[in-house]
């Protein structure tokens, strides 16, 4: 019985079907129906060139970033009968001054929220007034930013004063890799050639050789420095002898090299992480623009002189800060402790980066991988300075406590400020 309802059903289904497309076939012999089709056609595939140009194509402030999605049909506007936001719509709405939409924060961790308006807005985050919009200019948000702020899994963001529905720009993006290059599709894809490497792994191996030719100079040059400053024991040795020529002639020749050799490793540590398209400054103030290996060797010695010159402003506030203390006694051992942790550290985290560079290319998230580390070496830091300090000089731990908040934990702060 079930078998005889299932095979009429079919043989009606398959008759249907056929006259439909009997018809359909029909209805397109028509020279205008077929004329139309034919137009429609040609318009769609000769569309496919130009949308495959846009999606190769940036946008956002310099083109540095491709969409993810665009939130142009997502506005919603405040009606007033239903005592709701409901979708925005021209035809029905017309120009409101006022658009909102939801963000979604969790489900788009790590993108970028670019927002552009083409008259002078205003921007509110739930309902309250956070930035004026110029007009044409791009507005870059972290949504990683957005949800350490708001501490929330969605945003409610409405854009005042910008009428009209192609009035304003609002999308979810990702910022191009600096590595990446525009994928040009062709016929021979498939074809075997040569492996091509990246300018940055060029640099990553004459770099390291660079080092190691360094860290050889050094430990020939001054291997009883080399030994003191690279010795695990003696940096957790609390008591330690002020007479040391290492601690008594800070800005000594020899004290230079060996900061000027961890600016090297430091700068070298910068360009590995910029290389895995990590944003360590997000105003990207620091950004390497050009791809040819030029460009990356005059980046790298600018960051290593520029951090050459951060410690030097490090001694320079240590001095200033301890003369209103008057620990002058203290300050010459804090800054050899501090060089001392920092090549241990920052020397074995190069280690480390080697090793990712030439054996794992392809792991590219390391912000939670580089996050925890940190934290606890500049917390231990923090911890050996107090106890190292207490342990030379008779001090007061309220005095002392306030001096290294205000030496180390403050320009930790800003530095982490201006990094997010």
């Amino acid at each position: 019985m079930w078998q005889l309802v299932v095979t009429c059903i079919r043989k009606r289904f398959r008759f249907n079907c056929s006259a439909s497309f009997l018809v359909a076939g029909k209805l397109i012999n028509h020279s205008p129906i077929r004329r139309t089709v034919t137009q429609s056609l040609t318009f769609l595939f000769l569309s496919f060139p130009l949308l495959a140009q846009n999606a190769r194509d940036g946008i956002g402030p310099e083109q540095r970033f491709y969409a993810v999605h665009n939130f142009r049909d997502d506005w919603q506007v405040y009606d007033e009968v239903a005592k709701a936001y409901v979708p925005y719509l021209f035809e029905v709405q017309g120009s409101v001054p006022a658009l909102s939409i939801f963000i979604d924060l969790e489900s788009n961790r790590h993108y970028q929220l670019l927002l552009r308006t083409h008259e002078d807005a205003h921007l509110f985050v739930n309902a309250a007034l956070r930035k004026k919009l110029i007009a044409d200019q791009w507005y870059t948000f972290s949504i990683d930013s957005l949800y350490g702020v708001y501490h929330e899994p969605k945003l409610f963001l409405t854009v005042y004063g910008s009428p009209g529905p192609d009035a304003r720009e609002l999308m979810m993006a990702y910022p191009k890799s600096i590595l990446q290059k525009p994928i040009v599709a062709s016929g021979d894809n498939l074809s075997v050639r040569p492996r091509t490497f990246s300018v940055y792994q060029d640099f990553f191996a004459l770099g390291l050789v660079f080092l190691l030719a360094t860290h050889a100079l050094l430990f020939s040059m001054n291997r009883r420095a080399f030994l003191t400053f690279y010795d695990v024991r003696d940096l957790f040795t609390l008591r330690t002898r002020d007479e040391s020529f290492l601690i008594s002639r800070p800005m000594s020749l020899t004290n230079n090299l060996f900061v000027l050799n961890l600016s090297f490793v430091l700068a070298y540590l910068f360009l590995f992480v910029q290389s895995r398209n990590i944003d360590v400054f997000a105003s990207r103030a620091l950004s390497l623009d050009q791809q040819n290996f030029g460009s990356v060797l005059l980046y790298y010695l600018l960051i290593s002189a520029l951090i050459f010159l951060s410690f030097m402003g490090k001694y320079l506030m240590l001095q200033i800060v301890g003369s209103l203390y008057r620990f002058d006694t203290i300050v010459d051992l804090h800054f050899f402790k501090l060089i001392q942790s920092s090549l241990l550290f920052f020397t074995l985290i190069g280690v480390v980066a080697a090793v990712l560079i030439f054996n794992a290319p392809y792991i590219a998230e390391l912000t939670n991988l580089l996050l925890i580390p940190f934290t606890v070496f500049y917390l231990g830091r923090l911890v050996l300075l107090y106890l190292t300090i207490t342990a030379t000089a008779p001090i007061k731990s309220l005095y002392l406590i306030s001096y290294l908040c205000i030496v180390e934990l403050v320009p930790l702060l800003i530095g982490v400020r201006f990094a997010l």
